[in-house]
């Protein structure tokens, strides 16, 4: 396994970039944001995943180790290949992800170039539980590590008429207001109603 690469930036490409390490250049593949990071003949550092295959070895290429990490997470769920997984992370940041999935959010899910409905409820269904962490206010989002309160009130909002989209929003100014101990869902629920009848 290449855990990582160091060494200098010798060409950079929609998909790719080829960094030179002892001598030898290797091609890495890698999100437009990453490569957009780089600078041909900079000394650069990328955290990559080696994926085998009977005809190709093809290395992926991250900014970090945590990008690195939910890249080869999301690639244990059914369907979910190493292009797949990286068009997630060109989408989304590594805690946009976590917190879609944590928060059975589909629709941000969806946003992704081959991932449908059905494929995104896969994605919850399958990593809920191994997806580590979401910071709180990640993306400036409803990501709270304090149980599943953002999900039981967003859920509810649609039951009730409201989109998606509204009751993301709704659950997220909710989020800013929480501080110290969680109230109760029902209290929550009744906050995020008063703030979407502001906005009909």
């Amino acid at each position: 396994m290449i855990a990582s690469v160091r060494g200098v930036v010798t060409a950079t490409g929609p998909d790719q970039a080829v960094i030179e390490v002892g001598g030898v250049g290797l091609a890495v593949h890698c999100a437009p944001a990453t490569i957009a990071d780089l600078r041909v003949g900079q000394p650069a550092r990328l955290a990559t995943s080696l994926v085998v295959r009977e005809d190709s070895l093809t290395l992926y290429g991250f900014a970090d180790d945590d990008a690195k990490q939910l890249f080869e997470l999301l690639q244990t769920a059914s369907g979910v290949g190493p292009r797949l997984a990286q068009a997630v992370l060109a989408v989304h940041t590594p805690d946009a992800v976590r917190k879609a999935i944590a928060n059975a959010d589909t629709a941000a899910l969806t946003r992704v170039p081959g991932i449908g409905k059905k494929g995104a409820e896969r994605l919850v269904l399958e990593l809920r539980d191994r997806i580590g962490p979401v910071p709180v206010g990640a993306d400036g989002a409803a990501g709270v590590t304090g149980g599943a309160w953002p999900e039981q009130v967003r859920q509810a909002l649609v039951g009730l008429g409201w989109t998606a989209a509204q009751a993301d929003q709704a659950v997220a100014a909710v989020a800013e207001t929480v501080d110290g101990d969680t109230p109760p869902v029902p209290v929550l629920l009744k906050q995020a109603i008063r703030l979407l009848g502001r906005t009909r």
